[in-house]
């Protein structure tokens, strides 16, 4: 999706001047009007992008086959990014969020996150029936990180979305694929993860249920693990405490006794102060900030 300024607003905008007359004033209340119609117009026609961007990616993406699922769910991620380009599409986004069949996250949980177990058993039936039997491809890898991305983007720019995402259990389900995934995985669960516990108790609630913090130690202490997840589940924890966590209210109250059990006291005292890093930052500043204190981290687990 391209969300392009249209060709036929050109010239449109009134230019204000200190001195007009009034038959300039009259030209402008008109202009005026005319620049109200135009920026109506526009809001419609982005509108109308993003729905139909949504539609055609939803479309891929609910298919039975796993190669049109990556395809709608890179449509859905190239969308969404997109859509986070200005407040004026973000608010849009959010507007379909409301309508049941334009919802993402759903449809993300019942194809490409959907859990093998949860697949029906396989029966006889449909050789006495009518109806062929429909079997859907399973998730390659490629497709369950592409899902993982674009559920991490719909948490990010749609509050709700953490919702509906509690709604289909999303920290059992991606805790799951956290410890049983490759590390293409593990590392987009991660920042999911965080996406999905941000502002939303019920989900943080649901991650102390499942002892996330554990299965990320145990991820982290591995050394024989690739060093790029263990630099990601540093950033995890950072971050977790840093801008997730209730600070000192439930659920996640324990998390710092939690970490200085499971890492020691050493390690546990350089997440919290670092978690506390770079407000003044600028983005960009704040992340490399974030990679270095993470190697910090893996430095001091590494120690002992």
């Amino acid at each position: 999706m391209y969300l392009k300024k249209a060709l036929w607003t050109d010239g449109l905008t009134p230019n204000p001047s200190a001195e007009s007359s009034p038959d300039d004033q009259s030209t402008s209340a008109t202009s005026s009007a005319v620049g109200e119609l135009v920026n109506s117009l526009n809001c419609q026609r982005l509108f109308r992008e993003v729905t139909f961007a949504l539609r055609t990616g939803l479309r891929d993406a609910s298919a039975e086959f796993s190669f049109l699922r990556v395809c709608g769910l890179r449509s859905l991620l190239k969308s969404l990014r997109s859509i986070a380009e200005s407040n004026s599409t973000i608010e849009l986004f959010c507007q379909t969020q409301s309508v049941p069949e334009l919802q993402v996250v759903p449809v993300l949980f019942q194809q490409s996150l959907k859990e093998s177990e949860d697949d029906p058993v396989v029966n006889l039936d449909h050789i006495f029936g009518v109806e062929p039997l429909k079997i859907a491809s399973p998730s390659t890898d490629a497709e369950v990180a592409l899902a993982l991305r674009v559920l991490e983007g719909c948490c990010l720019l749609h509050r709700e979305s953490t919702a509906l995402a509690h709604q289909h259990k999303a920290i059992p389900v991606l805790m799951n694929i956290l410890s049983i995934r490759g590390v293409l995985e593990q590392g987009a669960c991660l920042d999911a993860l965080i996406s999905v516990m941000l502002d939303s108790s019920a989900n943080q609630m649901d991650f102390e249920v499942c002892n996330g913090i554990e299965e990320v130690a145990v991820l982290i202490r591995d050394k024989q693990i690739d060093e790029n997840l263990r630099l990601k589940c540093g950033e995890f924890l950072l971050l977790l405490i840093g801008h997730v966590n209730g600070r000192g209210r439930p659920p996640l109250a324990t998390i710092h006794e939690d970490i200085r059990q499971l890492l020691g006291e050493k390690s546990a005292s350089l997440i919290w102060a670092a978690s506390q890093f770079g407000s003044t930052l600028d983005p960009e500043q704040r992340l490399t900030a974030l990679h270095i204190q993470a190697r910090r981290v893996l430095e001091s687990l590494d120690l002992y």
